[in-house]
């Protein structure tokens, strides 16, 4: 279903600012770097918190869209370099999204279920996809896009062909989720826990169960669980509340008392859980493949809406027992023949295709992009029509290659003749028979399977064989960080993302492809290596060099790096190098010194620089920076008012000698929050982009990046009194079970955390290093905690962070996650 401009204008209720011509609109962007059919788009101009979307009208129009939906703020005369759009004005563009997603909404007759909770939505939305699938054709919010933004864009796509709709909402504040309710209209509700998440947002408990209640104002039906005294209370009153307007009827259940569901026994073995429960008066049992707590209760909310919509006892006994884990990440590792691989193999539909797609776009390490994809089941359109479209966006997002893998598919290989290079497998079996004539070699090549095929296989293949140690980075959390400073700087500030040290330790390309795709201002490394590194990558960001030296101009040159003068004698050395090459107005940042006697000129020196930079036709000074030693701590803050006024002074001494603006920038991670007097015209965000702060206040909006993890690669019993580990520094106080771990300090694992000093995470428990930390390994007393050989160990992450490692190893967290040795294989993966 389409809709022309005419029908969107009454129906977001707009004042047509231009309209030349009622174009018909299929798709909706909201975001410039995801355009994939300009000619029927209609681009909403957002406000963010930095940049209003109205700033990307221009960079669109030239692609070919044509039709938008602008806010007050966008002036009639601006409509004048667009001749040929269409341009709709409302007092809101978000409100306005959401009305038209509502209004689509509602010209379907057809259940669906809404969804939210604190945790476990993603999960149960997807399980209940796995379960009713052979049942439905549905349309679900594509991974976790149960936000303001993310709900309408769920709800857009639905069509004459679905017959059941699962919708998820998530809040972080009081009054969103009318909004939300009007969006995806639920006929059947489910309210899956209630957690810690987002209590800042609210007063108490209480508050959020009311708020998230709103999502069901208007359904037929809640399930939920009896078991949260406040979510039960709640629920009775939310009901009691609105059942003269509209009575909803109740399926709850519970372990502890009676319920429309009520589970009397939960069984627990080694890789499986029997649930016994009573259901009408009837006894009624399933099995899953799980035994973790959190599992048990999604799928016991599972149970309950197969039960509400009338699938037989025994075909859902049928249909729990397959229950597969839900994959809730893409992931980026290094393959074989220097290629990378994008494994989002847990799912393919066209939702989730699109938002790989846009993963894969990001990456720049390697000249070519593949892709390999499977039939997509059960789409809800007819193959000649839905393939035709993939084939569409791939020719959109410039793929080099296409490997299609599946019988459907291969009927409509015709759709793909314009992609250069294309192969067709009926199956995952065929594929992996050939695939040493396929020769994979320095490309990016992402993995788009349905569960059916088998895709892991594939994967197997192509990823390189790793240490059993690795440390995985969370992208969306980096994003996540990045948002959380930018949020605190001033209008117009720019911002300097800092990559040095190979990223602190989380990576090189594949850290600085994200902050080139959400695009930052500059970036900045230590050497001219790293950033060769990152030009060879595909990096097109102005890149400061922090450690220029004399044996690096050339390549500093040849891959435009802008280095950091310190010196005259580095000063004049460059400034000879370009006048040999006959090179002027060559990029460079000059660095003062106000008190960290590092590296930088001195207050003495500024008077002899100026007129060095004032005659010197070879350079182009970009910007003018120091660096402050203590502005994380309160007790420095005289030091650091006394470090910006040397600054203002050089730099404003600087400005006069020089006929030309340059950016100044003395602020770092801790300065943006805490000085924001100290933004001035750019900041340079370091280890809080990877979710360290020393502010407490701060470190709360922060997300973890980095998870160090191993494995248990053998268990012993000791005896009291037996030593453990070189030099028998290690006594086995009581009979115990010791755990040798696969990481040392080759790794990166501290010796100063030997003897009782580190722990690591096992099982949810923490076990202390007995004996000394060896070079490949580490031993753990595990006594008492169910563990298992090759069971996982998390050494730093969400739950035992960096910062807490660093304590116990008497340094800071910088050096621990720069420590981290690389031959630690990195995963990269994105929620």
């Amino acid at each position: 279903m389409s809709y022309s401009i005419s029908q969107i204008t009454t129906i977001i209720k707009a004042k047509p600012l231009q309209v030349f011509s009622d174009a018909v609109i299929e798709h909706l962007l909201l975001d410039s770097r995801r355009l994939l059919f300009p000619y029927d788009t209609l681009f909403f101009a957002l406000a963010g918190p930095r940049r209003y979307g109205t700033a990307f009208i221009d960079e669109l129009y030239s692609k070919g869209v044509r039709s938008f939906v602008v806010d007050e703020n966008f002036t009639a005369l601006t409509i004048a370099q667009y001749p040929e759009g269409n341009f709709l004005q409302v007092k809101n563009t978000l409100a306005a999204l959401q009305l038209l997603a509502a209004h689509r909404r509602s010209e379907f007759n057809i259940p669906v279920i809404g969804i939210t909770g604190s945790n476990g939505k993603t999960i149960v939305k997807d399980w209940l996809y796995q379960l009713l699938q052979d049942e439905y054709s549905i349309i679900r919010s594509p991974k976790s896009y149960n936000s303001q933004i993310g709900v309408p864009l769920s709800v857009w796509p639905i069509n004459e062909q679905n017959t059941l709709g699962i919708f998820e909402a998530g809040i972080s504040q009081p009054d969103e989720m009318h909004c939300l309710e009007k969006i995806i209209q639920p006929t059947i509700g489910v309210f899956t826990n209630i957690g810690e998440a987002h209590n800042e947002g609210f007063l108490n408990i209480r508050q959020k169960i009311n708020e998230k209640l709103k999502l069901f104002v208007n359904s037929g039906w809640l399930i939920y669980s009896a078991d949260s005294l406040d979510i039960n209370e709640a629920v009775n009153t939310f009901v009691n509340t609105v059942k003269s307007n509209n009575p909803i009827q109740l399926f709850s259940w519970s372990k502890k008392t009676t319920a429309s569901l009520h589970s009397i026994e939960i069984k627990k073995q080694l890789s499986n859980t029997v649930i016994n429960a009573v259901y009408k008066d009837n006894p009624v049992a399933i099995t899953i493949s799980f035994i973790d707590d959190a599992s048990i209760e999604n799928a016991i909310t599972c149970w309950c809406v197969l039960l509400h919509l009338g699938i037989a006892h025994n075909l859902i006994a049928e249909k729990m027992l397959r229950l597969r884990p839900i994959e809730m990440r893409l992931e980026l590792k290094e393959g074989i023949n220097n290629c990378s691989v994008i494994n989002d193999s847990y799912s393919a539909d066209i939702n989730s295709l699109a938002i790989a797609l846009d993963f894969l776009q990001q990456q720049k390490q390697h000249p070519k992009r593949t892709l390999i994809l499977s039939d997509i089941l059960q789409s809800g359109k007819n193959s000649a029509e839905l393939y035709a479209e993939i084939a569409s966006i791939l020719m959109q997002k410039n793929i080099n290659r296409f490997i299609g893998i599946g019988p459907d598919i291969i009927k409509q290989k015709e759709a793909f003749k314009n992609i250069p290079e294309t192969i067709f497998f009926p199956s995952t079996a065929g594929f992996k028979q050939q695939f040493a004539s396929l020769h994979f070699y320095n490309e990016t090549i992402l993995l788009k399977g349905a569960r059916a095929f088998e895709f892991e296989q594939i994967g197997h293949l192509l990823e390189q064989k790793i240490h059993q140690t690795v440390l995985e980075i969370d992208l969306a959390a980096i994003t996540h960080n990045l948002k959380q400073y930018q949020e605190q700087l001033n209008p117009g500030v720019k911002l300097m993302a800092m990559v040095k040290a190979f990223s602190y330790g989380s990576g090189s390309f594949e850290i600085a492809n994200l902050l080139q795709f959400h695009k930052v201002d500059y970036l900045a490394v230590a050497y001219a290596d790293e950033g060769v590194e990152l030009r060879k990558a595909g990096i097109t960001l102005p890149l400061m060099v922090m450690n220029a030296e004399e044996t690096t101009f050339d390549v500093l040159v040849q891959h435009n790096l802008e280095p950091e003068l310190y010196s005259f004698d580095i000063l004049n050395n460059f400034r000879n190098y370009l006048q040999q090459l006959g090179i002027t107005n060559y990029p460079v940042h000059i660095k003062l010194d106000t008190g960290m006697h590092r590296l930088g000129f001195e207050p003495q020196d500024i008077e002899a620089l100026c007129k060095q930079l004032h005659t010197s036709a070879e350079f182009k000074v970009q910007s003018v920076f120091s660096h402050l030693a203590g502005s994380d701590a309160a007790e420095h803050d005289n030091f650091t008012a006394l470090q910006a006024a040397s600054f203002l002074q050089g730099s404003q001494l600087l400005q006069q000698a020089l006929n030309y603006p340059f950016i100044r920038h003395i602020a770092n991670s801790s300065a943006i929050h805490r000085h924001k007097q100290l933004q001035l015209d750019m900041v340079r965000l370091g280890i809080g982009l990877y979710g360290v702060d020393g502010n407490e206040a701060m470190q709360q909006k922060l997300k973890n990046v980095s998870t160090l993890k191993t494995t248990i690669s053998q268990l012993k019993k000791v005896k009291a009194g037996d030593s453990v580990g070189y030099s028998r520094k290690g006594i086995a106080t009581h009979d115990s079970v010791i755990a040798t771990v696969r990481i040392g300090y080759a790794d990166g694992y501290p010796r100063l955390l030997s003897n009782g000093i580190g722990k690591m995470l096992v099982n949810g428990s923490l076990a202390p290093v007995i004996g000394n930390v060896c070079m490949d390994m580490t031993m753990l007393d595990v006594t008492g905690i169910n563990v298992n050989e090759g069971d996982n160990v998390i050494v730093f992450g969400e739950a035992l962070s960096v910062s807490t490692v660093a304590k116990w190893a008497q340094t800071i967290a910088y050096e621990i996650l720069t420590g981290v040795s690389q031959r630690v294989n990195r995963v990269y993966y994105e929620e």
